[in-house]
């Protein structure tokens, strides 16, 4: 079976194209290649492109655990990339159909930067979902670990719980991050981001992503907490959104319309060995 990967910010993902894997990625496979010690490592498997009637491309997104994400913006970069490289697009745009939604990219600078109009951050309960009766999910407040925390939640398409602090750490985001994720106010579970606002143009998250832990950069995390800062009247648009794998500039637009611009890397390809999938992780 051969693979791509690629990294954006750190954030690392394996592009399968489906004339490859021939019969349906099964939750094990999928556990397996993923895994940093017995498969070929990465936060997650991209498989694309798909046959798609809508668009230009479609493309399922799955997490290290098995599980599908709806939409993944450092996932959809890179997949831009690798369609960059493979001959598919030039640097016009075009069209990538996730299940969570409709987004267009263009690939420019000679594919070391892709820019993704991401959609429509939503902060509907019904649309995230939350728990509860209908509202915008602003300013709430949990108890976590014997602390109560405020946060806002949110959906590009996944949802996402972005927790304002006067510091952010990974100590916090690994600890915190996981009762987050599975408490019962999110039924699909949810990403979890820790906000500190540097100023109007700047932020700085920390990240636990639903079904990969602790991540050093996320598209669609970065694109939800520069919406939130811009819903409290924190930050302006553009914001510089600050991880530990790197910056990535979203501009939030009218109706809280998200443009995510950032770089895109190439690690390796190569063949995983059907001896591999003998394996159990």
């Amino acid at each position: 079976m051969r693979f791509s990967k690629y990294h954006g910010l750190g954030n690392d993902y394996i592009v399968l194209n489906p004339d490859e894997v021939g019969d349906e990625l099964t939750e094990g496979q999928i556990r397996l290649i993923c895994h940093r010690n017995y498969g070929v490592g990465s936060d997650g498997i991209l498989l694309g492109p798909l046959p798609t009637d809508e668009c230009d491309f479609a493309l399922r997104i799955f997490n290290p655990d098995g599980s599908e994400a709806e939409k993944s913006g450092n996932g959809l970069r890179i997949f831009s990339r690798w369609l960059w490289d493979e001959g598919l697009v030039g640097e016009d745009e075009f069209t990538i159909m996730t299940a969570g939604g409709l987004v267009k990219s263009q690939v420019s600078d000679q594919g070391q930067s892709v820019t993704v109009e991401m959609g429509q951050v939503s902060f509907d309960s019904a649309r995230i979902p939350v728990e509860g009766p209908p509202r915008e999910v602003i300013s709430e407040e949990m108890e976590v670990g014997g602390q109560v925390l405020t946060y806002c939640a949110a959906t590009v398409g996944n949802p996402h719980c972005v927790i304002l602090r006067d510091e952010v750490s990974e100590e916090e985001a690994r600890a915190l991050g996981p009762p987050i994720e599975t408490d019962p106010r999110f039924p699909n579970r949810t990403n979890v981001q820790f906000m500190k606002v540097l100023d109007r143009s700047n932020i700085r998250i920390e990240i636990w992503e639903r079904g990969a832990g602790y991540t050093l950069a996320s598209g669609s995390s970065a694109s939800a907490s520069a919406a939130v800062a811009h819903r409290l009247g924190l930050c302006d648009s553009p914001v510089a959104v600050h991880m530990p794998g790197g910056r990535l500039d979203i501009a939030v637009g009218e109706g809280f319309a998200i443009t995510m611009t950032g770089p895109v890397t190439k690690v390796a390809e190569g063949t995983i060995s059907e001896e591999a999938f003998g394996q159990e992780v």
